[in-house]
C-alpha cells in the first residue's frame, strides 16, 4: 500500500482542500496529456501538446511558489530537497522550450517528448517521495487546505510556456515581464494563503 493516501480523483472537495490530492490528480492529468501526445498526428497532437505545455508550466510554477519553500522551511533537509527539484525542473524546462520550438510533425519531436515524458515521470516520482509524504505528515488539515488556496492562486497567475531559469525569484530579477508575472503570481498566492 502507498504511503500517500489520495482521495478519490472525483472528490472535488477533498482536491480543494488538500494540496497532495490536488497535485497528485495534476500528475495523474500530465500522465494523461503525453499520452494523448503520443497517441495522436496532426492538429490534434499539436492541440495535445499545447494542452500538456501548459499544465506543465503552471504545475512546476505553482510547486515553485507554494510547495517548495514550504517543504524548505518545514521539512529536515528540505533545503537540499528543494535544490534537487530545481534542477530536474529547470532541465525539464529546457527540453520543453526546445520542443516548444518544434513542429509536432518534426522527426526529431517525438524522441524529444519521449526523453521529457521520462524525465517528468521521475521528477514527479521524487516529489512525491520527497515532498509530497513530508507535506502529508507535517501539515494539518487548516495548512493543506492554505497550501491548496496558494497553489490554485498560483496556477492561475503562472505563464503558460516555460521559461528555464526562473526556478527562483533571484533568477526572477533580471527577466523583466516574466520577473512581474511571477511577481502578481507571489503576491496572489499570498493573498490566497491568507498572509497580507
Amino acid at each position: 500500500m502507498s504511503e500517500l493516501h489520495t482521495p478519490q480523483a472525483g472528490d472535488d472537495a477533498a482536491q480543494d482542500t488538500d494540496v497532495v490530492a490536488l497535485l497528485m490528480r495534476q500528475h495523474g492529468d500530465i500522465r494523461n496529456l503525453f499520452d494523448e501526445v503520443e497517441a495522436t498526428k496532426g492538429d490534434a497532437r499539436q492541440e495535445a501538446f499545447r494542452r500538456l505545455v501548459r499544465l506543465l508550466a503552471v504545475h512546476e510554477t505553482a510547486e515553485e511558489e507554494v510547495v517548495h519553500p514550504f517543504v524548505h522551511r518545514t521539512v529536515a533537509g528540505g533545503e537540499e530537497v528543494v535544490k534537487a527539484r530545481l534542477a530536474e525542473e529547470r532541465s525539464a524546462k529546457e527540453t520543453l522550450s526546445t520542443l516548444d520550438d518544434l513542429d509536432t510533425g518534426d522527426p526529431k519531436f517525438m524522441p524529444q517528448l519521449l526523453s521529457l515524458r521520462q524525465d517528468v515521470q521521475e521528477h514527479a516520482r521524487a516529489e512525491e517521495r520527497y515532498e509530497f509524504i513530508h507535506i502529508r505528515r507535517s501539515a494539518d488539515a487548516a495548512t493543506l487546505a492554505s497550501l491548496a488556496r496558494g497553489v490554485k492562486a498560483a496556477e492561475a497567475m503562472a505563464p503558460t510556456r516555460p521559461h528555464p531559469g526562473v526556478e527562483s525569484a533571484t533568477a526572477n530579477v533580471i527577466l523583466g515581464p516574466v520577473a512581474a508575472l511571477m511577481d502578481r503570481t507571489r503576491d496572489a498566492v499570498r493573498k490566497a494563503m491568507g498572509k497580507d
